[in-house]
């Protein structure tokens, strides 16, 4: 005999006590997500997101019913936002929109089909949540703009743990827990104290809702140019940002990222101006890129200089619709934690 110690073998549940115990809670939360507009969207990220988003919750909901008609307390929580038909939420990610409002609507449907049944809600949180996918998406930083999972975690237990005529609700995480007479928030928060990111397809003006963050000091992702450049003020101010950058760049930044960006800027500044971090020590400045970009950034030069002048995060410009991408996203977020990088080096 070995060893080790060796514990008492317990026996397991038998099929029927697992019959017994059945299916009283069922939560869909699995979600794909890919911001991008529809003509940089494949098909194949089309058929992803509808089949986990919108499928997944259907099949699932579909298949777990029959067992929740048999609880004394059945519910079904989706993970999805309630249906705000502002444009705004659907002209920078046409599908990602379709597929996470398709389990919304599978709420609307089925608390109506089985009200009296089963508890039927939806559950979207007011502020972004640190997960791998926020990380992702909003780069080095943007963990302190979010609070933590618990905060979903504790409102979905206040809602599960209604009776089953609570139904056909499209809830916010916050306001569960208000109700519920939590007072103190920052006990949910990365980084108490710090402004919070706003979610998705909450706020009926996010345009506004974005200098309002601004105004508050969300966290700038890009440093402004350094006061100390060489160049004079006349060249203007993305000429002095393009500086900075080209101080910066090197063959390990190069090595890194492989990607070649194109800035189509219009306003006051307009013009087109590239980033080249594909080849040799990289290269950057006015004009079209050597060789055709792999990601395409069309902004306000306003609003290019405020990026980089650390008074506009550039997740809440692309929410808002004042920054727009074409081509490969992942290569985008490269390009911001870049600057994230840039920024900590105080350049």
């Amino acid at each position: 005999m070995s060893g080790r110690s060796e514990k008492p073998f317990r026996k397991p549940s038998s099929s029927l006590e697992v019959r017994q115990r059945g299916i009283d809670i069922l939560v869909n939360n699995a979600s794909a997500i890919s911001l991008t507009g529809t003509l940089e969207t494949p098909m194949k990220k089309v058929d992803l997101m509808l089949g986990i988003n919108l499928r997944g919750t259907y099949l699932t909901s579909k298949l777990v019913i029959p067992h929740l008609l048999k609880s004394r307390s059945p519910h079904i929580l989706n993970l999805s936002p309630p249906l705000n038909l502002n444009p705004v939420w659907f002209k920078n990610h046409t599908a990602y929109t379709m597929a996470k409002y398709g389990m919304s609507m599978c709420v609307l449907g089925m608390a109506e089909e089985f009200r009296g049944q089963i508890a039927v809600n939806a559950l979207w949180p007011r502020t972004a949540i640190q997960t791998a996918a926020m990380e992702m998406l909003g780069g080095d930083g943007i963990g302190k703009q979010c609070r933590t999972a618990d905060i979903i975690a504790d409102a979905a237990y206040a809602i599960l743990s209604q009776p089953k005529d609570y139904t056909g609700h499209f809830l916010v995480d916050e306001d569960v827990l208000k109700e519920q007479g939590v007072q103190d928030f920052d006990q949910y928060a990365v980084q108490p104290g710090h402004p919070l990111l706003p979610d998705f397809f909450l706020d009926d003006a996010p345009e506004a809702l974005v200098e309002q963050m601004e105004q508050h000091g969300a966290t700038p992702a890009f440093k402004p140019p350094s006061s100390s450049s060489a160049t004079p003020p006349s060249s203007g101010p993305i000429e002095n940002t393009f500086d900075v950058i080209r101080g910066v760049i090197n063959e390990d930044v190069v090595k890194s990222t492989q990607g070649i960006y194109q800035f189509d800027l219009s306003g006051e500044h307009g013009g087109v101006w590239f980033l080249d971090l594909k080849s040799g020590s990289g290269s950057a400045g006015q004009g079209q890129p050597p060789v055709k970009a792999d990601v395409v950034m069309t902004m306000d030069s306003n609003d290019f200089s405020k990026m980089f002048a650390g008074k506009l995060k550039p997740t809440l410009a692309f929410m808002s619709g004042k920054l727009r991408i074409k081509g490969d996203m992942t290569l985008a977020i490269k390009l911001e934690k870049l600057m994230g990088r840039m920024n900590k080096a105080k350049l």
